[in-house]
């Protein structure tokens, strides 16, 4: 069978439009991008082949079947191959002895084995929450390999960042002030940055655009005073050493991400050039690379964006300042895949529905907008092989009790017919990790896979599933008669 054929095709409407996958300037793939793309066919292949293994595994183990109907699975040679692209990226591109820290951006993943594996791999970790944090030095990330963002620290979340000797990039005017006042009263190893917003526009998804006009994050430039106020405030702060940017996530080009690196390096060097010395000597630009949804193909890369840096921003790498990236979806969202069991196949309006255990719950962005995240969905059969037969148009839905929880629709791809399995590819990130608690479904257990030494596929668990009793304890079982308890006024 062509594998193609395995896979939903897009429907017409979404063709030609700059979604989730869009890569280059316009949404366009450059002459790099296409080469790239053709050199790792190899490698995109043979992780297709890793991930059917798994399917099949899976069902045969026990992990996946009609009493655990949905689970999440991690490909963990992807994870390392994709950690190893990134370090070989940017060694190849900056100056013998530059420090740079590549922080996994915790969100995409919120998963302590994961970050541990990251870990192992190089990778520090980018936190925006108390809870983040947490989660990173469960996973045994060092204080000097984290990085502490967020547009909404509190007093308590700097001060233990600054005891711990976290690096912190300030969001704001106010946000310095409490550091001012922090770093007045106690010292601290932590490196302090500020945050900017260069303001060089969107991408195709508002949503993950953090360079806009009016996005919330960071000190917006273009804005009357800013500039000179962010000029100011290093003048004013020696211990202000580094200097942070993030451009957006999916949906934004590499010429836009490289603009914004532009920019803010313009603005170090403008700084460092009115203090005197090379106060900045760090730039975090952030992460956002965004991932090829359409089909296999790892694309852009890694090395493309390295290359455009570059080209584009040659003082960057030249040795002058230490770098630090926080890249997440890119790093993951391969290797990750929603398997789910058919629970029933009907039909509607003439076309058929296949309602599964995955939807609003694991895959809460594609199911609220489809339009900017699209998903592959494969199937397979109730052995978890990949299924053979023609095409067939029908609607993939998920078990939540509205009619738009729809993993796809109109999706093209062979018949899936009671008890068969259908699988969301490319949701490592931002998926099965983000439980949604809709109709209180439980959180799907997730596994993480490999070759064994005997050869065969081994598992290991990420997250166990979640059972009811803690579903009724997370929702407040033990306090179920703390409301009927209160005493109101005028009644006994």
């Amino acid at each position: 069978m062509n594998r193609a054929s395995q896979y939903m095709r897009a429907p017409a409407r979404a063709r030609g439009r700059c979604l989730a996958g869009c890569i280059g300037t316009d949404g366009e793939r450059t002459e790099d991008a296409v080469g790239e793309a053709a050199g790792t066919a190899a490698d995109d292949g043979r992780r297709a082949a890793r991930r059917d293994e798994a399917v099949r595994a899976a069902v045969e183990r026990g992990l996946l079947g009609p009493d655990s109907p949905v689970v999440g699975l991690l490909d963990i040679t992807g994870i390392r191959e994709s950690a190893a692209a990134l370090r070989a990226a940017f060694e190849d591109v900056v100056a013998p002895g530059t420090p740079v820290l590549h922080a996994f951006a915790v969100k995409a993943s919120p998963l302590v084995p994961v970050l541990r594996l990251l870990r192992e791999e190089g990778i520090g970790a980018e936190v925006a929450s108390p809870g983040e944090l947490a989660l990173a030095r469960a996973a045994g990330l060092r204080p000097e390999a984290t990085v502490l963002d967020s547009p909404a620290k509190t007093p308590a979340e700097l001060r233990q960042a600054l005891a711990l000797g976290i690096a912190v990039n300030a969001d704001n005017p106010q946000e310095l002030a409490r550091l001012d006042a922090l770093t007045r009263s106690a010292t601290s190893r932590s490196p302090l940055g500020l945050r900017v917003n260069p303001q060089v526009g969107g991408g195709s998804i508002g949503a993950t655009s953090t360079s806009t006009p009016t996005s919330k994050f960071g000190v917006a430039l273009r804005d009357p005073g800013a500039r000179e106020w962010v000029v100011q405030a290093y003048r004013d702060r020696p211990w202000l050493t580094r200097l942070h940017t993030h451009t957006g996530s999916q949906g934004v080009p590499l010429s836009l991400m490289a603009r914004g690196v532009a920019e803010t390096y313009a603005l170090a060097e403008e700084i460092n050039r009115a203090v005197g010395r090379q106060q900045i000597d760090t730039l975090d630009i952030g992460g956002g690379l965004p991932v090829n949804f359409a089909s296999d193909a790892t694309t852009p890369s890694y090395a493309q964006y390295a290359r455009l840096l570059a080209e584009s921003v040659p003082g960057l790498f030249d040795g002058r300042y230490g770098l630090v990236t926080e890249f997440g979806r890119s790093l993951l969202a391969k290797h990750g895949t929603i398997v789910a069991r058919v629970e029933y196949a009907k039909s509607a309006g003439g076309r058929p529905v296949a309602i599964t255990h995955a939807g609003v719950q694991v895959a809460t962005r594609t199911v609220y907008m489809p339009g900017s995240w699209p998903l592959r969905i494969a199937a397979y059969d109730a052995k978890g092989r990949p299924k053979e037969g023609p095409d067939v148009v029908q609607d993939v839905a998920g078990p939540a009790c509205f009619s738009g929880d729809l993993l796809a629709e109109r999706a093209s791809l062979p018949l899936l017919e009671q008890g068969d399995l259908a699988a969301a590819l490319d949701t490592g990130a931002y998926y099965f990790a983000h439980h949604y608690a809709y109709n209180s479904l439980a959180r799907p257990g997730v596994y993480g896979y490999a070759a064994g030494a005997d050869g065969e596929v081994a598992f290991a668990t990420v997250r166990e599933p979640q059972s009811v009793e803690e579903i009724v304890a997370e929702s407040g079982g033990a306090h179920a008669s703390a409301l009927t308890t209160l005493t109101e006024p005028g009644r006994r």
